[in-house]
């Protein structure tokens, strides 16, 4: 559909320019607060008020839910909304490691129909369109599938679930370095860099909208232990533990999520 196709080429255009905005903070030891047990930067709050000033400027009828400010509701009769994340991975950015992105996404009838990762430290863009393929850097991407039920998965995921699964000698799981940043990790899904990931409970709507679309667009799956597609609405969401990989593992993701939750 022309609409979004359009918004993809909004939320590419301008992902890229908040990519360029965190990179003038980025290993600057930038300003720090604390919300929770969360850490947030002046770079996420001067990418997040771009984001806002662009997104809102080009689409003033569009919602808006963010991580950093007030979520705000649809005006327009199609109640599309904006689902960001200006630094997905503040973490590994304050410790100035290259594992963050900006992630926007478009959402409308409840999922996402266009996304963006721009992770400008990796030089890395990933966007998918809901009628266009996903890619990386322009090329197309695609889940690992054609998994055989004996073997040895790629995954990664959070420290507390990798040491338990761990213990478990018919796992058959070979263990990746977990990746900070839950939408890049998601997208290495999506391209066959690993063959899956456990997520942790507690996961928000910005974390996932972008990589959900992108991850279904190669082929792949993001589903809970007991449900199937996530719909999202202008009122974020936390979720429970979630899993992510091509479709004929996803059974086998959910047996080790739920003996490493």
């Amino acid at each position: 559909m022309a609409h979004d196709r359009d918004d993809l080429a909004l939320l590419a255009e301008v992902a890229a320019e908040a990519g360029r905005i965190a990179l003038r903070f980025w290993r600057k030891d930038p300003r720090v607060w604390w919300k929770g047990q969360s850490p947030v930067s002046e770079a996420d709050l001067a990418v997040d008020q771009y984001l806002a000033s662009a997104l809102l400027g080009a689409r003033p009828g569009y919602g808006w839910v963010s991580e950093e400010t007030a979520a705000r509701p649809a005006a327009g009769e199609e109640a599309r909304f904006f689902v960001v994340d200006p630094i997905d991975g503040t973490r590994a950015f304050l410790r100035g490691e290259p594992d963050w992105c900006v992630s926007v996404a478009v959402v409308a009838g409840g999922r996402p129909v266009a996304g963006v990762l721009d992770a400008p430290a990796r030089d890395e863009v990933f966007l998918a369109g809901a009628d266009t393929p996903a890619t990386l850097n322009g090329a197309p991407i695609a889940a690992r599938t054609g998994h055989g039920p004996e073997e040895t998965l790629r995954l990664a995921m959070p420290e507390p679930m990798r040491r338990r699964l761990s213990e478990r000698a018919d796992a058959r799981i070979a263990f990746s370095p977990n990746v900070p940043s839950l939408a890049l990790r998601l997208a290495m899904v999506a391209s066959g860099a690993l063959d899956g990931t456990l997520v942790g409970a507690r996961a928000n709507d910005w974390d996932i909208a972008a990589a959900d679309l992108i991850l279904e667009r190669a082929g792949g799956r993001l589903a809970g232990l007991e449900t199937g597609h996530h719909l999202y609405n202008p009122v974020p969401a936390r979720h429970g533990v979630l899993v992510a990989g091509a479709p004929d593992i996803v059974e086998r993701l959910r047996s080790f999520a739920a003996q490493a939750a």
